[in-house]
């Protein structure tokens, strides 16, 4: 069983001897910089796209509320799935290699999708999620290892940029939807984007060569037996929970209670959009402090106060518990920032980053199923909006613990 250490991190390599780097990672740089921040960009739309064109996607394919079930659902699968075989990837070709072939995978997925019918639709969209959780994975370990004394400013500008970026898939594509004639031109037109961070990235990792990022490791190392392994892994797996099931039904919430559609849509983009600045502002701030704990903590509060608010009161004021929640959501990238944190190397950054969001998706992928069978079944929004307010007390201790200075 792993050591979790309190000492100050240094970097080793699978020998024990010390190394300032991990092999195959890329050099920092400026163009890294923009290879990362592209990356991120491309890491949300081809998920927040489909949701403003669902219905008009299912009237032109003749397709079920199954169907749409189905592929609303399958990005989490996905990201739980493919996410835990990245560091096996890494590990045999290396990271600037990996890392390409997730974004020409998310490419290819993006363009195939179009093409024909809804099982294409879904083949289509389980490889491009595929891809994006490749890189879920491996861009921690890119920002870990490449620039190392900025881990809390990188995971910020990345996280922002995840985030604006699926902002944009739900605000740009029914405009693309209505300037180039139907949802099929709408949704190829991220395919541009994910081919624009290919070919950038391809530059950015020039000379890498096949040096894997990943060192051969123990058997006995596995982080499944690491308690702080799974208080990182349930702290992202819980947020991931709530924030899913808010993407999937804080708008009808707030329609339920009088909220007209065009007003519950701008005041669910604007969750997202709050998320950006905290992002760029918090987890730098954050990443240079002992302990991340009283960060997450504090923003735990927020999404306490305006969760307990739109159960209690929706109509009474919409904007401040959208800003409220905006501002509990943004712990994500808190949940991204220790992952980094509590790890020494790059090998291990890579093992958690695959742990915790593979097994943190499976658990988001409840999320919006359950949220919906407790109103259901409750017949009404009091129930599901308690069990996000108990998840959130959960989340909020195991984030506690994971924010601690420890190694895994």
């Amino acid at each position: 069983m792993p050591v979790e250490s309190r000492e100050p991190a240094a970097d080793f390599d699978i020998d024990g001897a010390a190394a300032s780097r991990v092999p195959g990672v890329v050099a920092s740089g400026g163009l890294l910089a923009v290879a990362v921040v592209l990356t991120a960009l491309n890491l949300r739309p081809a998920i927040t796209g489909i949701g403003p064109m669902l219905d008009e996607m299912r009237h032109d394919l003749g397709a079920s509320a199954v169907w749409a079930g189905v592929l609303t659902t399958l990005p989490t699968l996905c990201f739980a799935g493919a996410g835990m075989a990245a560091p096996l990837l890494a590990r045999r070709f290396g990271i600037g290699v990996a890392l390409s072939v997730g974004l020409a995978v998310l490419t290819a997925g993006l363009a195939v999708r179009v093409l024909d019918g809804p099982w294409v639709v879904l083949g289509g969209t389980l490889v491009a999620t595929a891809g994006i959780a490749l890189v879920n994975v491996l861009l921690p370990v890119v920002i870990k290892e490449s620039f190392p004394l900025r881990v809390g400013v990188m995971t910020g500008v990345y996280t922002a940029a995840l985030q604006g970026g699926g902002a944009l898939g739900s605000a740009l594509t029914p405009v693309a939807g209505d300037a180039l004639g139907g949802w099929r031109p709408a949704l190829l037109s991220w395919a541009v984007l994910a081919g624009i961070a290919l070919v950038v990235w391809a530059f950015a990792a020039r000379g890498t060569g096949k040096a894997p990022v990943v060192p051969v490791v123990e058997r006995g190392r596995s982080l499944l037996r690491s308690p702080l392994a799974w208080m990182v892994t349930l702290f992202f797996g819980l947020q991931a929970f709530y924030a899913y099931a808010a993407m999937g039904w804080f708008p009808q919430v707030l329609m339920d209670a009088g909220v007209p559609r065009a007003d519950a849509g701008l005041l669910f983009g604007l969750v997202s959009v709050i998320a950006v600045p905290i992002s760029l502002v918090v987890a730098p701030i954050a990443a240079r402090w002992r302990s991340q704990s009283p960060w997450i903590l504090g923003l735990g509060v927020f999404g306490l106060v305006g969760t307990a608010g739109l159960m209690l009161a929706p109509s009474w004021s919409p904007l401040l518990w959208a800003v409220l929640i905006g501002l509990g959501m943004s712990v994500f990238s808190l949940a991204l920032t220790v992952i980094a944190l509590r790890a020494r190397t790059g090998a291990d950054t890579a093992r958690l980053s695959g742990m915790a969001q593979g097994i943190g998706y499976l658990i988001a992928a409840f999320g919006p199923f359950l949220f919906g069978l407790l109103h259901d079944v409750a017949g009404g929004w009091r129930v599901p909006l308690s069990m996000l307010l108990g998840l959130l007390v959960i989340q909020m201790f195991f984030g506690a613990l994971a924010g601690r200075r420890r190694f895994v």
